[in-house]
């Protein structure tokens, strides 16, 4: 494939969201997968029952209005900067329970190395930048909100 031939930025990302709903890593590969690649690699980021040495019982994630163009823009900015890749990434907002996929993920490469480094590029900024809060829920009976940003 050209250069001229090898589509945009923001056409590689397939998928880029902040939704109320259930999401799965699965729903992102299949974004994600093609004949070309020849690796696949994916994160899900899953609600567990601690943090910071307090049992978890439930959360919640709430979206600013402008989450889901900021998640676009930070998987475009990946795609920039990693030109081979495949992105799609799912944010869940709304009540979730431990066990819940919280952020799916998945990047896909002709090779492996690109495909960590955007997956993991990914991640983080997606942490950094998207404006999601999430409000915990303790054992204790107490109650933290913590910034995505």
């Amino acid at each position: 494939m050209t250069a001229a031939e090898q589509p945009s930025a923001a056409e590689r990302v397939t998928l880029a969201d902040v939704v109320d709903r259930t999401i799965t890593v699965a729903e992102t590969v299949d974004a994600v997968a093609t004949d070309r690649d020849g690796a696949v690699v994916t994160f899900a980021g899953v609600v567990r029952d601690h943090d910071g040495g307090k049992g978890v019982t439930a959360l919640d994630y709430e979206g600013h209005p402008t989450a889901a163009e900021v998640i676009r823009d930070v998987a475009v900015t990946i795609a920039t900067e990693h030109p081979e890749v495949r992105i799609a990434v799912l944010h869940r907002v709304g009540a979730l329970v431990i066990g819940d996929v919280a952020l799916a993920a998945a990047v896909s490469s002709p090779h492996r190395a690109q495909a960590f480094a955007a997956c993991a590029a990914l991640v983080d900024l997606v942490k950094e930048r998207t404006p999601i809060w999430k409000h915990q829920r303790f054992l204790d009976g107490s109650d933290e909100w913590v910034a995505a940003l």
